[in-house]
């Protein structure tokens, strides 16, 4: 009750740095509390949770108590557990990215490390294909969160899938969903959807027993209805971003390896390009380096370096941890945003992906060449733009593209992932 009370006076006092609520919560780093029966405990948490989701959008430091304030911009929301005596005051990411002080606040500090390989840089144990689409894994919903603002173009979500520690992952790699139900044109069930995992492998709540999909709704306007067309929207993504706490959903995998993260060189430098919802690995990716106690985030001393292209700031994903790591680690994360209905290139039309890319093409290339691995996630539209404006500058500097990619490839600094 002590707990509740002090996180309580946090959230009250934290209220006078309170900037204008945004949507784009859907992150959470679970804090549990032990609570008794008692309805009096019952009520606090209740209460807790209203006044925490109203203030969740809080600076993220303050000038008199940064780590506090964080913390408390991440107290968002109050979930049940299955025991009735336990509840989880859910927060962000960047309630275990305040530091000692901020974990010892809310309860104390935990290592992320009890779900490596020995040592923890060792590939030989990635789980893939765990569960087939014969006989799926049954996971449920935790919560499901719209994380793009009104003027988005299109609806994404961020959806926390309990597995109760069945359903091991690593980072980039993906989940298979298959949508219940079957397909019109012959009755047979609907095949498998892949989706990048959006979460380090310890999940959000960092317990090692969740895993989180990063999904925007596939919808098709029609221009004769000037409407949206419910018969032909996307299946899956649909299905997903409707669920609800407790729902389930059937999943297959872990698939793929071409997106994991090479960390025997703690030196190495990431270039991670993505477009919308391709940024899930990548926030894995993050959090595993940079919020989380992990092997490797203790390790590294490289850099690693996002792009991500989208329409405007109100579809930016995830932009709160991403802002939080990069004032936090300047010489470890940069940060790079192509908004191509905000911004410019150099040459007067819309900034899509490859056209920021090409501002750092100098630097680009000469990560490459001292080892940097870069990584391709989103839409498979993206690829031509981006591989036309490297051949570009491969010209331009002299050099043979094919080869130069080829060289690329050879060393596995190359990885490609779009859909």
């Amino acid at each position: 009750m002590i707990r509740i009370v002090l996180l309580l006076a946090l959230v009250g006092t934290s209220a006078a740095f309170a900037p204008q609520a945004s949507p784009q919560f859907a992150v959470r780093g679970d804090v549990a509390l032990e609570m008794g029966n008692g309805s009096k405990r019952k009520a606090a948490l209740k209460t807790l949770g209203k006044v925490a989701g109203a203030v969740g959008t809080f600076a993220l430091a303050t000038t008199g108590a940064p780590e506090a304030a964080l913390a408390a911009k991440k107290a968002v929301e109050v979930v049940e557990t299955v025991d009735n005596t336990k509840k989880l005051i859910v927060g962000g990411a960047a309630v275990v990215a305040a530091g000692a002080a901020g974990m010892k606040f809310l309860g104390g500090e935990k290592k992320q490390d009890f779900l490596e390989a020995n040592p923890y840089w060792d590939q030989s144990t990635v789980p893939v294909n765990v569960y087939k689409n014969k006989e799926p894994f049954t996971g449920k919903v935790v919560s499901t969160k719209r994380i793009v603002g009104p003027k988005a173009t299109g609806e994404t979500c961020h959806i926390i899938i309990d597995h109760n520690g069945k359903f091991p992952y690593w980072e980039g790699q993906s989940w298979g969903v298959i949508p219940p139900g079957v397909r019109e044109k012959d009755g047979k069930p609907h095949s498998v959807r892949l989706y990048s995992i959006a979460s380090s492998r310890y999940g959000d709540d960092m317990t090692g027993k969740t895993g989180s999909l990063c999904v925007r709704r596939a919808t098709y306007w029609c221009p004769e209805l000037k409407a949206d067309d419910p018969a032909k929207k996307g299946i899956c993504s649909n299905f997903l971003c409707d669920t609800k706490p407790g729902d389930e959903i059937q999943m297959t995998g872990p698939a793929g390896k071409v997106m994991l993260l090479p960390e025997e060189d703690p030196t190495t430098d990431y270039i991670m390009v993505a477009t919308g919802t391709g940024i899930a690995p990548y926030r894995g990716f993050v959090r595993r380096l940079f919020f989380e106690k992990t092997p490797a985030a203790e390790a590294y001393k490289g850099q690693a370096w996002l792009f991500l292209g989208v329409a405007n700031s109100d579809a930016l994903l995830y932009d709160d941890e991403f802002q939080d790591v990069k004032s936090r680690y300047p010489d470890n994360f940069r940060l790079d945003y192509a908004l191509s209905r905000e911004q410019n290139n150099s040459k007067g039309g819309k900034m899509y992906i490859q056209d920021k890319m090409e501002e750092y093409a100098d630097e680009v290339f000469d990560k490459l060449d001292k080892g940097a691995h870069i990584y391709f996630c989103g839409l498979k539209g993206m690829m031509p733009g981006i591989q036309d404006m490297l051949q570009g500058v491969a010209k331009k500097k002299g050099l043979d593209y094919e080869e130069w990619l080829k060289g690329l490839k050879a060393k596995k600094q190359w990885h490609v992932e779009v859909y």
